[in-house]
């Protein structure tokens, strides 16, 4: 259906349709490409994910997923009869300022141009393919591109004056961490700007779905970001088994829902020691590195895997929980909860930490709204928004959830963020574990913890969203025939809050840089940064 059949002030009573059920996509041309983003962030929406696909060699089209009041709107604009070198669509950026960085990206990977965008300098295209190339254009498919390495020159905005200069970090680093360049132009030590590149981790993500059978894509999805292989995997079940009609078992649902609670608190105790330690205090790395570990390795004894790789499978999951182990489960909430107190009260009386943490890296509730952060970086500055709050889910619609939100923004805000956060998923790891045992007849009288998938059905397409540690994933799927993947495109919300960080760094000084960047905690590569 074409959103002019109904116009585009119908927004709000069309989009919950893609969130629960079957994808609808709404087909716009391009005017109603631009009224439907202004009525969004009129009507105090977002933009989730924008990309750009060839439908068929010549035909492509740009889509975009926005999130509104009970649900998601999944747009498409068809570029119909453009040729290769003029497809464009109309610019986003200045109604969503985090349109920027995935324009640029569609440009790089499908050569659809954003008209009238004031930045169009590469973003993924680091001089290690042809200018002429792009990896998702159907027509240039060979399954032998090789192409020399040629890193290019980056155009990094200048910054003038007396006494200013420029400080160039990564992108290799010193530590374990995964590649990305940091341009500093400060005076003295005070930042006065930030720019960023990323894209050196770029994995072709999207290409190897295409070549992975449906009922195996949740592998992959899995393996987009290590740290949030529940979220992901989940996400893209999900959105098969919307498309494909697949009723999960309630059992299978609050395993997922208990393995993504795990996820959460095994982050937020890995972040807090992590925290502690770029303040000086080693001592908090010590108690949470530990903490941390005895978490993991319950997870490996309950589930077969410390960080609960491939545990989410289409249609449920892929082991159920033993009673002995969700009892230790409980045990060992009790003991995090206590310990995890413990800590919290040193942190905030901890005079050197508070020094450190207090009104370092700022982030305004201003800034957060203009750039559309989301997730715990959203909740410290203000912004009270959460997938399994604001569009619950099976099972999260049952189990009344409490956002956690800070108003401060600064490395304070977040920490503290952090630490209710684990606080509020152990009381819901209790809940589940309450709601799985009374599941226990359900699941013995039909020996079910996934359902049948059928793939012979007509391809369609679904949304997964699911609220990960770092914020909400989105996964947009549309099936193909005989259990193919016609398109998978996944979204990771670090393309959101990256530009933000940008903002936050700035009147700090340069050696407070690392507290600022580890307490949002942003992926380098995911999805395909």
């Amino acid at each position: 259906m074409r959103i002019d059949a109904i116009g585009v002030a119908n927004l709000v009573r069309l989009h919950a349709l893609s969130a629960r059920s079957a994808a609808f996509i709404a087909h716009v041309d391009a005017s109603e490409w631009l009224r439907a983003a202004q009525t969004v962030r009129q009507g105090g929406g977002r933009l989730v994910s924008l990309w750009g696909a060839e439908e068929a060699p010549g035909q492509f089209s740009i889509n975009a997923v926005y999130a509104l009041e009970d649900g998601l709107l999944w747009v498409r604009l068809a570029l119909d009869g453009a040729t290769p070198d003029s497809a464009s669509y109309p610019d986003l950026s200045g109604i969503f300022a985090c349109a920027t960085r995935m324009q640029r990206a569609v440009h790089d990977l499908v050569g659809l141009s954003a008209a009238g965008a004031a930045d169009t300098r590469p973003w993924l295209n680091h001089g290690n393919w042809p200018a002429d190339y792009h990896p998702l254009r159907q027509s240039q498919w060979s399954g032998r591109e090789s192409f020399e390495s040629n890193e290019a020159d980056y155009a990094f905005v200048p910054v003038a004056g007396d006494g200013v200069h420029e400080i160039a970090v990564g992108p290799i680093h010193a530590g374990t961490i995964e590649p990305g360049h940091f341009r500093f132009s400060v005076v003295g030590e005070k930042v006065l700007r930030l720019e960023e590149r990323l894209g050196y981790t770029h994995r072709g993500i999207e290409r190897l779905f295409g070549a992975t059978p449906l009922l195996e894509g949740h592998r992959l999805a899995a393996r987009i970001a290590g740290d949030s292989t529940v979220a992901f995997s989940w996400a893209y079940c999900m959105a098969l088994e919307r498309a494909l009609d697949v009723p999960v078992p309630p059992r299978a649902q609050w395993l997922r829902a208990l393995l993504l609670e795990r996820e959460r608190v095994a982050n937020h105790l890995g972040d807090l020691g992590a925290l502690g330690n770029d303040a000086g205090f080693a001592f908090g790395l010590a108690q949470f590195s530990r903490l941390k570990e005895d978490w993991l390795r319950l997870n490996a004894r309950a589930f077969g895997h410390r960080y609960l790789m491939d545990q989410i499978v289409p249609g449920g999951v892929a082991r159920d929980l033993e009673a002995a182990l969700a009892d230790a489960i409980v045990v060992q909430c009790a003991q995090i909860e206590g310990e995890v107190r413990v800590m919290q009260r040193i942190y905030d009386e901890q005079s050197g930490l508070q020094d450190r943490f207090s009104t370092t890296g700022r982030l305004t509730p201003a800034v957060a709204a203009h750039f559309s952060v989301c997730g715990l970086a959203a909740r410290a500055s203000g912004q009270a928004m959460d997938v399994r709050v604001d569009h619950p889910h099976a099972p999260y619609d049952a189990l009344a959830p409490r956002i956690v939100t800070d108003d401060r923004g600064d490395v304070a805000a977040r920490v503290a963020v952090r630490f209710n956060e684990v606080s509020e998923s152990l009381r819901l790891i209790r809940v589940l574990l309450e709601g799985l045992e009374g599941l226990a007849g359900e699941a013995a009288a039909t020996g079910q913890i996934a359902a049948p998938v059928d793939v012979s059905r007509s391809p369609s397409g679904g949304l997964g969203w699911v609220e990960g540690w770092r914020g909400d994933v989105l996964v947009a799927l549309e099936t193909g025939p005989d259990g193919t993947i016609a398109r998978c495109h996944c979204h990771d919300p670090s393309w959101q809050n990256w530009p933000a960080l940008e903002h936050a760094i700035i009147g700090n000084i340069v050696p407070d840089f690392p507290l600022i960047n580890k307490s949002f905690n942003l992926n380098y590569a995911g999805h395909d940064l």
